[in-house]
């Protein structure tokens, strides 16, 4: 998928890089040469699709996503890119196809997308058994673990290499440089791995915080299923990874934590960066589409609360089906 770099002078001062998506164009053009797309064109013209429509660059859309001619093979390379980029890890057919679905149409694309997942002999091999893992070999930076940080309202994930031998003040300055740095200081954290992590963590949060302030920690156990749904889905993209890319796993650590952070996740209706910035993430499958879209401060600040209310009730159902199941199972399990 090509990308144009085009540097305008600003005001004669400033230089300006701006990107422009050649495959945008192609689609523009092949767009003609596509007969099915003719004939839409035509029921437009009679106002007999009023589903389909021309974007001011020309893009004929369908909504506002931009209908995908089936010429030049323009589909399989958007089913490509979306699959087995470096940014996209091989999702599975759901997230795949919602994540292309905003963006993209063309008719029995559900269909396309599942055929183009159960063809792929990557997800094969990475999800035809779940074995117990062996570890991680360590890296060229002497990595051989990784902390996995998952905010439980939006579900955004931070991946970081660490050693295990870590000690927990070595942890703290990371998760200072990491996360509070970019989202503040956690009102509670909860360890799903090791419960005597959480009681010991705050500690030296504080030491290296600097702060003169002591809070007791009240330790409560707690389950914590979407860390280790996290998890999960991490050790399928590292089997891709190791399988398909060369280097260090460390290395592609964080496209890894990209291509989670910008896939739909049915538990919140979303993905989890719309979820935590209230907007879409660019990226070379959709460029084109969330680059022509301006929100001004007083709408963005409006969506992005609705966005919270609705990852909220998503959440809440997730839950509620969570709860039924369990009591389900141990019904049956005590009228066996």
């Amino acid at each position: 998928m090509n990308i144009k770099l085009e540097v305008d002078q600003v005001a004669g001062l400033l230089a300006a890089l701006q990107l422009k998506l050649d495959f945008v164009d192609q689609i523009k053009e092949a767009q003609t040469r596509d007969p099915f797309l003719l004939r839409m064109l035509e029921r437009m013209k009679q106002s007999k699709k009023p589903n389909f429509s021309i974007r001011d660059d020309g893009v004929i859309v369908n909504g506002e996503r931009v209908c995908v001619p089936d010429v030049d093979g323009l589909r399989e390379e958007i089913l490509r890119e979306a699959h087995n980029a470096p940014y996209t890890m091989h999702p599975g057919t759901v997230k795949m196809y919602r994540n292309l679905r905003p963006y993209y149409w063309w008719q029995s694309m559900k269909k396309d997308v599942a055929e183009f997942v159960a063809k792929c002999m990557t997800c094969q091999q990475v999800k035809a058994e779940h074995q117990a893992p062996a570890g991680l070999p360590r890296t060229l930076r002497k990595h051989n673990a990784i902390w996995v940080v998952v905010d439980r309202l939006t579900i955004s994930a931070h991946f970081l290499p660490i050693q295990q031998g870590d000690s927990l003040d070595k942890l703290a300055e990371l998760y200072i440089a990491e996360i509070v740095r970019l989202h503040g200081v956690p009102v509670s954290i909860v360890s799903d791995r090791d419960p005597r992590f959480t009681s010991c963590f705050w500690g030296s949060l504080q030491r290296a915080l600097g702060t003169k302030l002591h809070f007791n920690t009240a330790f409560h156990p707690q389950t914590d299923g979407q860390s280790e749904r996290t998890i999960q889905t991490l050790e399928d993209m590292m089997r891709a990874c190791i399988m398909e890319f060369k280097g260090n796993w460390d290395d592609h650590l964080p496209l890894m934590e990209f291509a989670y952070n910008i896939s739909f996740h049915s538990s919140i209706g979303m993905a989890p960066y719309e979820a935590l910035y209230g907007r879409k993430c660019r990226s070379p499958i959709c460029w084109d589409i969330e680059g022509l879209r301006q929100m001004e401060g007083p709408n963005l600040v409006q969506e992005t609360v609705e966005k919270i209310q609705v990852v909220k009730k998503c959440l809440k159902a997730a839950q509620d089906r969570q709860k039924v199941t369990l009591i389900d199972t141990v019904g049956r399990w005590n009228m066996k």
